[in-house]
């Protein structure tokens, strides 16, 4: 039987799914197709698979904050379509903070290895040049985006203590949304390759943490 870092049996196949729907969504997007809406509301219940696969891995906490970290970002990534008659900037925010929040907990109470490098400060500047530079294009958003910017640079930042696919996830989460928003806030300055850009990093990143948390559980290497 076929191993890998996620344990016996491997379950790497199970990522198949998404990985292809994460590429068919990006080239879409790419080239201006109409299946570009739809493969983005498939992606993140394809990514679930291996989480509900793992089910019976311990503790349970790990398995609960993952899907839920799932569904908070499907229903960022379909927040327009999901929810037609509300604003869909602050819905997206508001979604994807509840994700970020749910992934924090997971890598303080469960998957957390190591101490955070003194590198890790970077976010730290991340977050205040982001302030600096976009804070003026953000109008009454200001203090939205910022509370989100706080919470998407703890997620990467406690990434750092975690397994290293969870850290270099925790980077492209971050890639993702450092160039989606200069295209929400300052669009005039981006060119069109930045719109497949943000989810080829978002896809990535969210895969890695998956793979990631799920090869630290079928290791056995957690915090109790």
């Amino acid at each position: 039987m076929q191993r890998s870092v996620f344990g016996r049996p491997a379950i790497w196949w199970m990522f198949v799914p998404y990985a292809l729907m994460s590429v068919l969504h990006v080239g879409a997007l790419a080239v201006g197709s109409d299946l570009a809406p739809p493969t983005k509301l498939w992606l993140m219940p394809l990514l679930a698979i291996p989480v509900l696969v793992s089910a019976r891995l311990k503790p349970t906490l790990a398995i609960v904050l993952l899907l839920a970290a799932l569904l908070f970002s499907w229903l960022g990534d379909g927040a327009g379509a999901l929810f037609p008659s509300a604003p869909e900037l602050p819905l997206m925010l508001g979604f994807f903070g509840l994700a970020h929040i749910a992934y924090i907990v997971l890598f303080l109470r469960v998957l957390r290895r190591q101490r955070m490098p003194w590198w890790a400060l970077v976010y730290a500047a991340w977050w205040v040049a982001m302030i600096v530079f976009l804070g003026p294009h953000t109008g009454n958003l200001l203090i939205a985006v910022g509370a989100y910017g706080l919470v998407l640079g703890a997620t990467a930042a406690l990434a750092t203590r975690c397994h290293p696919l969870v850290m270099y996830g925790g980077i492209f989460f971050l890639v993702s949304d450092t160039i989606l928003a200069f295209r929400l806030f300052v669009p005039d300055a981006m060119p069109d390759w930045t719109s497949p850009a943000v989810m080829a990093t978002y896809t990535l990143g969210q895969g890695l943490i998956v793979a990631g948390a799920l090869a630290t559980l079928r290791e056995g290497k957690i915090q109790r």
